[in-house]
């Protein structure tokens, strides 16, 4: 039997986000994770994160997004914790349950042990919510590499070098590179090779049978089974789409939300919807349970505005 859990990650807008320590008396006492609790039967997954949180912590939820789900093998039970995003709330946080509190960051030792059920989820978090895709042969090469350093100067950290077929794709590669190094940003080319890591086409990701050792490993899928094998072999992210009709594919079939909701619903790594997406469209790609925004138009024309 699989016993769910809502968890939530509460993130201030600084970037901190809130763990607690389990206290004397419970399962794992002195382990920190994210607060939470059971979901009971017939409840659903949200109106339990927003009573555990009132009940724990005296806070009122406001706007929590549907994120990732990790299913861990206990010597107690089997949990499924289902992780939402809360980022606006009423109240300030208060101990209610005698247990600890502390607000984290990535980018600071975080408060150990840690639930192993949780700890993976850090890397997780740690991904930014936009995934830009390079489109030199539309754009041209000097444009696009102008563009790259505009966005990332102004906080993109996340890039994909995908032009295959550019004459000038080794130049793309090596000057992203030196500019993602400068501002501290990552770098994923599409079919390798791997810098910071590699983004697998569907055709590659079905014929692997085992993560390659690259750093970051992502890849692009369309259906529940693709997702489903980038999670069995342990991906750390995928793009799922066409959400919206596109031009760099226009014969695919387009999933819409409802349908990008029915694939991504319970993955286990994060998912980026993609395809004639725009930054205006992040709330919604949230709402249905994407980490975030993957796009190549619409990373490109927020640099140009």
């Amino acid at each position: 039997m699989i016993v769910d859990v809502a968890a939530a990650v509460i993130e201030r807008p600084d970037g901190s986000f809130l763990l607690a320590q389990r206290p004397p008396g419970k399962v794992y006492a002195g382990w920190w994770e994210f607060p939470g609790g059971k979901v009971e039967a017939g409840e659903p997954a949200d109106r339990a994160l927003a009573r555990e949180l009132r009940e724990e912590l005296g806070i009122e939820v406001q706007t929590a997004y549907p994120w990732i789900s990790r299913v861990h093998v206990y010597e107690h039970a089997t949990v499924r914790l289902n992780f939402f995003r809360v980022t606006r709330w009423r109240g300030e946080p208060q101990a209610r349950e005698n247990q600890r509190l502390a607000w984290q960051r990535l980018d600071k030792p975080i408060a150990e042990p840690m639930l192993p059920a949780n700890a993976p989820v850090l890397a997780s978090l740690a991904l930014p919510l936009e995934y830009a895709i390079t489109d030199a042969r539309t754009i041209g090469a000097a444009e696009q590499l102008s563009l790259v350093e505009a966005r990332m100067k102004d906080g993109l950290r996340l890039v994909q070098v995908r032009d295959k077929g550019n004459w000038e794709r080794a130049r793309l590669i090596y000057v992203v590179t030196r500019m993602a190094r400068e501002y501290g940003a990552r770098v994923l080319v599409n079919g390798g090779p791997a810098i910071d890591g590699i983004h697998l086409s569907t055709e590659q990701l079905m014929k692997m049978r085992r993560r390659p050792e690259a750093g970051l490993v992502a890849a692009s899928c369309h259906t529940v089974d693709e997702l489903g094998h980038a999670m069995l072999i342990g991906l750390d992210f995928v793009v799922l789409g066409p959400v919206k009709p596109t031009r760099s594919h226009p014969g695919a079939t387009v999933l819409g939300w409802d349908g990008f909701q029915r694939i991504a619903e319970g993955a286990s790594i994060p998912v980026y919807a993609i395809g004639g997406l725009r930054p205006a469209d992040l709330d919604e790609a949230r709402r249905v349970g994407a980490h975030g925004l993957a796009m190549i138009e619409g990373a490109w024309n927020r640099a140009k505005r």
